[in-house]
């Protein structure tokens, strides 16, 4: 049964991933810290931030299994059943936590491995499917390559699922554009997910380009840069041992000194817009292209109703170029 659904105020323009008819909502939700990395969440709060963005208009919304590990895509699973002809459900694989209870208390013990095996990934899939409550899954990304498994391999396994009707469109995630040409002989790949913000840019030398060029859709994560267009941050701030932000380069002490300058010429633009300096932040990721679809991550209503307002922002070309000159960040992506 439905729940019942309250009257939308914004009208959410939409953009295609891909040519195979995969269309989303121009900003969608990244879920990711509503179970993980940035501290505890309140879950209730969380779930009703995807019902009030569903109200609002959103379509995609972002998952993966290792976020929790697991929990994450329970959540979102719990949030939006009775609407999942509604939505576009975009979830994960590929990636293991060795001490995921360890990482809830102290960030400095993160750790990653890889798992691109067919076995894993068709394994992985099932279980995602379970704990989303659904029988398919709209985007399925193999999170990292991993270096020990050819990427044609992987992707084959993800080609099974959508033969199997368990996956509708396939994407990349963090990959190279070597990478990417070599899955997408092997099936359509729909969209590459990295990181994509005012102070990471990395892909607009090659990776955005090659996805333009070869009709392939862009999902910026953490297109706020982990909160920091937000301007919630200043030189002094801190933040706990659980938050994964104690452990990045750019929100250490020093590097925040200088990188506050970046956020305040953004803050200088947004007032004169009439937005927030996230607005301004989230228009200039999806004026790249026009393939390019934010997901910033978010878990609270009020944060995610000033963060769909991006979409609606236009900046000129004067604005566009203004904020390309910002400074660049001090302080490396990860660790």
């Amino acid at each position: 049964m439905k729940t019942q659904r309250t009257e939308k105020r914004l009208v959410m323009p939409s953009r295609s991933l891909g040519s195979d008819g995969l269309t989303v909502s121009a900003i969608g939700v990244g879920c990711m810290g509503m179970t993980w990395a940035y501290g505890k969440a309140d879950r209730a709060e969380s779930i009703a931030t995807i019902r009030r963005a569903l109200d609002l208009g959103v379509t995609l919304f972002d998952t993966a299994d290792i976020y929790g590990p697991f929990l994450n895509e329970e959540l979102v699973g719990q949030a939006l059943a009775g609407h999942r002809q509604e939505v576009i459900l975009a979830t994960k694989c590929g990636l293991q936590v060795p001490n995921p209870s360890v990482f809830h208390h102290d960030a400095s013990k993160f750790s990653l491995t890889r798992n691109g095996s067919p076995q894993h990934i068709l394994k992985s899939c099932d279980e995602s499917l379970r704990r989303l409550r659904t029988d398919y899954i709209d985007l399925y990304q193999l999170h990292r390559v991993d270096p020990k498994v050819p990427v044609q391999e992987s992707v084959s396994a993800m080609a099974t699922l959508v033969e199997a009707g368990k996956v509708r469109h396939i994407g990349l995630s963090e990959c190279t554009v070597d990478e990417l040409s070599r899955a997408n002989q092997v099936h359509p790949v729909s969209s590459v997910q990295s990181e994509l913000s005012l102070w990471t840019r990395d892909v607009l030398s090659e990776i955005l380009p090659f996805c333009q060029q070869h009709g392939i859709g862009f999902l910026a994560y953490s297109p706020l840069g982990r909160g920091f267009f937000t301007g919630r941050f200043d030189q002094a701030a801190s933040f706990a041992k659980e938050d994964f932000r104690s452990i990045l380069p750019r929100f250490q002490p020093e590097a925040l000194k200088t990188n506050v300058q970046i956020v305040d010429a953004v803050k200088e633009l947004a007032i004169k817009k009439g937005a927030t300096a996230a607005q301004v932040a989230l228009a200039w990721v999806l004026a790249q292209g026009e393939n390019v679809v934010g997901i910033p991550g978010v878990s609270k209503q009020k944060h995610l109703e000033e963060n769909l307002g991006g979409a609606l922002i236009q900046l000129t070309k004067e604005e566009l170029a203004c904020l390309d000159q910002v400074p660049i960040a001090v302080g490396g992506r990860w660790f």
